[in-house]
Order: structure tokens, then C-alpha cells, then sequence
């Protein structure tokens, strides 16, 4: 078995092709259950959109029924369970289907992953077998009450309480949830309260019927409008003192690693939504005609269809990396002995930054992607008759859900710095050298002439940037880095935009070398044209990271490194674009 990655070891550690998974990968089986959801949402959503914004009633828990029939909602749950038993990318795989299906795709993750995976992964042997069966069919549906009107993204904070009655036997459940997804007709409720005044949350499985639950009609929302939103009200709601979920005050911990898992599957989702997106965009370009010549023709489409497919494509193979990344973690966690429920939790939990990493920069990438498509379609793009004002609107939740990306970027540093002092990670030593190099003169060689050499000195390069700000704010700052919001939100777009651009070239070395050049062209225009924008991006962002802390011959000399390692051989990004946007064209859909 290969030696497994450690989550966040990309920063300081060169990963080799050979170690990644990319979804030109995915075998038959994978593929085929794939195509089931596809076909799903081609014969019974797709063709009802305008009556699932309705809300019409019954019509969500009907469609994920005949979801459920087709073992969509138990592909990853365990057969023991009526489940298929598949690994963790192949579960990424139907989200990544499903996620072109608008408001029914938020229903089915909602029911599959934060309303499934806590019982699966911390129930008890009688919780699962009483609920997870029912849940892997749709027969029970499912929903998660974590959020309240003043407990946001400080989930911990949150004023709903559990009392143990004076029998023993149950505890009685009071507070307000709101912004909760399937609410208006889940079955099953995973709830988080305060016991007494315990300093941690504490989670409950709370059956529908146990009575004591009131809500609010519901929410009238920007987007997303065929999905059951509900504040959700507890008053006295008496929940059987076997329906803790795990142990006393481990509801944070859960709440956490739930978020980890919905993080990634976010970040699939998006990605079959822009799928669809660019090739519904290709389709109008193609068709419209302006000037006596389809738009498709103009340069300044081409530039658009190209870089959303090029965002798309760079996101996508980050995405399976870590997907494979956290299967080999879970096959190593198995090996050693571990129970299988908690290798699941661990292997996630080790990939955690990249989850992090994955739902921001996929769910910006499909507010990018979306916004062109509306302006592909000009003012078609603005009106309720064509796909795009739909596609619009449902993005931008994406960048609230599962954490906020404001959140998300700060938790990747956190969590970075975190290991690093626990001696997971040897993050100081590396930036030492780099401190060190600073000192020395520059290497100008003419470099290696082997494919994808110079893009890998680049990435090198980008590496050493985030160690040198991140080394030199954590020794000038100290402590109080923790509280300097836009210093740690500039490393962690140099991280991310790093973690992206290596996991695109990577894909595109990988079908080089075991499909050929011909088979990996665009693949490698792509993987250039993204890691060419991400040395700007990563400039930038290094720039304003430095003059925020740093002054003097310290500035000075950390801007010239900064230019040094920013520093690339010219590339013709118009003409790799123009290459990529031709495929397209040709294909009148995304074909990448």
C-alpha cells in the first residue's frame, strides 16, 4: 500500500502524479452510477423546475423517494444497512451528478450528508439499525438543526437546552433552529442543545412524532426556492434518553466534522452545476448571431467560455484528489485496526484544510461561472424564461452554506498552524530555508527542458511564497496573528490558489504520461492558463499580506523575494484560451 498524504503536506511536500487521483480515472461501476443520476434528473427534475420553486406540496419527498428507489440516497452508506457500500469519491461522484439538479440537489445532499452521516458515524448500534435502513431507502427523510437566530458560524454559541425530566427518562428539548434545510417535511431531526450548563453542545436524534416541534411557514429565500427552508421551534419536546447521539458535550466535535464532509460535497456539487452551466452557454453562443456572426466567433466570448471551463477543470481535479486522498486515509485507518465508523471521521478529519480549501474555491468559482453565463446570454441572461437567472440565484448560497468562506479561509489557516505546532506538520522548518534563501543569490539557471519542469519550478515558487509571509507573520506577530482577519485570509488565497493549481497540473502530467500529449492537450493548456492567473493571484495577495506587517530592510527584502518567487517565462494565455474555447465550440458543450 502507498504511503498515505497527510492533510496540508502539500504546502511543504512535492506530490508525484502517480500519488493522485483524477476523475478520468473512474471505473464502470463509478460511471454508471453516475449516469443513473443523471438520467434521474433529466426525467424527473429537470423537465419540473418551475413546480419544485412552487414548493408544491409533497413533490420534494415524492422525488427523493424515486431517488431513493434507485439507491441514489445509500450509495455510501454500508449494504448492512440497504446501502451499496461505495468509497468516499464515488459518493463525491453523485453529488458531482446530481449537483446540476438546482434546489433538489440541496434536498438530497441535506438528507444524505448532515442529516444521514451523524448517525452513521456516531450512533450506536441500535440507532443505526433503527435509522439508518429507513434513511438509505428515503422512507424517513432527513434534516439538521445545528444554526439559531444568534448562533451562526459560532455554531457553539447556540442558547437551545436539553433537561433531564424527573424520571430519567427523557430530555426535554427548548430553543428556536432556523434556515433549516428539508424542515418542512423531515422525519428525523439531528438537533443540538445545551445540557444544563455544560460548555459544549450536545446532539440528539429527534424523531418528528415525538411531539413539542412547531414552525414557521416558509422562508422566502434569494434562490434555492424549491428547497424546504424552516425555523423550527422546540418547546418541551421530550426526546428518549437513547437518542443522544454519542457521549455528553461531543455535539461540537460532530457539528464540526459533518461540516468537514458537507464542506467537500459542496464543492462537487457546484462542479456538476457549472458543468451544466458552460455547456448551456456554449449552446447560446453557438446560436446567437450578432454583427452577421454567432457570438461564439467573438474573442471576448471565447476568453469567457475558456476561463470557465479552465476554472471549472482546475477546481474539479482538487476536488478528487482529495476525495482519493481521504479513501487512502481510510483504507490505512482500516488497516491498522480502527473501527470503521471512526476511520470514515479520521480519514476526513485529516483533510480537513483541504475541505476548506475545495468548498471556497469551488463555490466561487460557480458564482464566476454562472455571472458570464448570465452575460453570455446578455439580456436573455437577466430574464426568468432562460436557464441562467435560475443558475444565478441558487449559486450564492453556496458561499454561505457549510461555513462562510470568510470562515473557511481563516479555519484553514488556523487548522495549518495548529498542526505545525503540534509537530503534525513541519511547516517552521521549511520556512526558515526560504528565510534563508532570501540571502542568497538567485538561482538563473536555464532549468530543466522535461515536461511540465518550468510550471513546477513556478509551483515551487508559490510554495516558498506562502512559507516565507506565513513564516515571517507567525515570528512577527505572534499571538495576536490570530486576530489580523486580512493577514490570514491573504495566506490562505496563497494556499489555496497553490492547492489548486498543483492538483490541475498534476491531473494534466498524469494524462500526459499514461494517455499521451495528444490525449492531454488541453489538459495542459488549462493547467497553464490557471497557474499562470494563480501566480498573479498569489502576488497580489502576498503584497498585501507584507505591507500589513512588515517595514524597513524586513519589507524590502521580502518584496524582492516575493517578485523572485512571483517570476515566470512568458506564456500566450490568449492562445491557450482560444485552443480550449475552440473544443468547446466544436463539442457545443463542456467536454473536458
Amino acid at each position: 500500500m502507498k504511503e498515505a498524504i497527510k492533510g496540508g503536506e502539500f504546502v511543504i511536500k512535492e506530490t508525484p502524479y502517480t500519488d493522485i487521483f483524477i476523475p478520468e480515472e473512474f471505473d464502470e461501476e463509478a460511471q454508471m452510477i453516475r449516469q443513473t443520476c443523471l438520467d434521474f434528473l433529466e426525467a424527473e427534475v429537470l423537465n419540473i423546475l418551475e413546480r419544485i420553486d412552487a414548493q408544491e406540496e409533497g413533490l420534494m419527498p415524492a422525488l427523493l423517494d424515486k431517488a431513493g428507489e434507485l439507491g441514489m440516497l445509500g450509495v455510501s452508506i454500508p449494504e448492512e444497512y440497504g446501502g451499496f457500500g461505495k468509497n468516499f469519491n464515488t459518493s463525491m461522484l453523485v453529488a458531482d451528478a446530481v449537483g446540476s439538479g438546482y434546489s433538489f440537489a440541496v434536498a438530497l445532499s441535506a438528507h444524505t450528508g448532515i442529516g444521514t452521516l451523524p448517525i452513521l458515524y456516531y450512533g450506536n448500534a441500535e440507532q443505526k439499525a433503527k435509522y439508518i435502513p429507513k434513511l438509505a431507502t428515503g422512507e424517513w427523510k432527513a434534516s439538521y438543526c445545528l444554526t439559531e437566530p444568534n448562533a451562526g458560524s459560532d455554531a457553539n454559541s447556540g442558547r437551545t437546552s436539553a433537561k433531564l425530566n424527573a424520571e430519567g427518562t427523557h430530555y426535554l428539548i427548548n430553543g428556536q433552529k432556523m434556515w433549516i434545510t428539508n424542515g418542512g417535511f423531515a422525519d428525523i431531526f439531528i438537533v443540538f442543545a445545551r445540557i444544563d450548563d455544560d460548555k459544549n453542545l450536545t446532539a440528539f436524534i429527534v424523531e418528528r412524532d415525538f411531539g413539542g416541534i412547531t414552525m414557521n411557514p416558509e422562508e422566502h429565500k434569494l434562490g434555492i426556492k424549491g428547497s424546504s427552508t424552516r425555523q423550527i421551534f422546540f418547546n418541551d419536546c421530550p426526546v428518549p434518553v437513547e437518542n443522544m447521539l454519542s457521549d455528553r458535550e461531543n455535539g461540537f466535535k460532530i457539528a464540526v466534522n459533518i461540516l468537514n464532509i458537507g464542506r467537500i460535497k459542496l464543492g462537487a456539487a457546484t462542479i456538476g452545476s457549472a458543468r451544466a452551466v458552460i455547456s448551456q452557454a456554449v449552446n447560446y453562443a453557438n446560436e446567437r448571431v450578432q454583427f452577421n456572426l454567432q457570438i461564439s466567433k467573438f474573442g471576448a466570448i471565447r476568453y469567457k467560455l475558456a476561463e470557465m471551463a479552465t476554472r471549472l477543470f482546475a477546481v474539479e481535479s482538487a476536488t478528487y484528489r482529495a476525495g482519493q486522498n481521504i479513501d487512502d486515509a481510510f483504507d490505512t485507518l482500516m488497516t491498522g485496526g480502527v473501527d470503521e465508523a471512526q476511520a470514515k471521521l479520521k480519514s476526513v478529519e485529516q483533510f480537513a484544510i483541504e475541505c476548506a480549501i475545495i468548498k471556497v474555491w469551488c463555490s466561487e468559482m460557480l458564482d464566476y461561472v454562472v455571472d458570464e453565463g448570465v452575460q453570455i446570454y446578455g439580456g436573455m441572461g437577466y430574464s426568468a424564461e432562460a436557464p441562467m437567472e435560475r443558475a444565478y440565484r441558487d449559486s450564492r448560497i453556496n458561499r454561505i452554506f457549510e461555513g462562510t468562506n470568510e470562515v473557511n479561509r481563516l479555519l484553514m489557516i488556523d487548522m495549518l498552524l495548529k498542526r505545525a505546532m503540534k509537530g503534525e506538520l513541519d511547516l517552521m522548518g521549511p520556512a526558515q530555508a526560504v528565510a534563508g534563501e532570501l540571502m542568497a543569490i538567485p538561482d538563473f539557471g536555464g532549468g530543466d527542458d522535461a515536461p511540465f519542469a518550468a510550471e513546477k519550478k513556478i509551483l515551487a515558487n508559490l510554495k516558498k511564497t506562502g512559507l516565507m509571509i506565513a513564516g515571517a507573520a507567525v515570528q512577527k506577530l505572534m499571538m495576536s496573528l490570530s486576530k489580523e482577519q486580512e493577514i490570514l485570509m491573504n495566506i490562505a488565497d496563497i494556499i489555496g490558489y497553490v492547492y489548486v493549481a498543483e492538483s490541475v497540473l498534476l491531473r494534466a502530467e498524469k494524462l500526459y504520461y499514461t494517455r499521451g500529449e495528444a490525449q492531454a492537450a488541453y489538459a495542459m493548456d488549462m493547467a497553464k492558463v490557471y497557474l499562470y492567473s494563480a501566480i498573479d493571484k498569489v502576488a497580489v495577495a502576498g503584497k498585501e499580506a507584507l505591507y500589513s506587517f512588515a517595514e524597513g530592510d524586513e519589507l524590502n527584502m521580502m518584496l524582492m523575494g516575493l517578485r523572485r518567487f512571483t517570476k515566470a517565462q512568458p506564456f500566450n494565455v490568449k492562445e491557450a484560451r482560444q485552443r480550449i474555447a475552440k473544443k468547446l465550440i466544436e463539442e457545443n458543450r463542456y467536454c473536458y
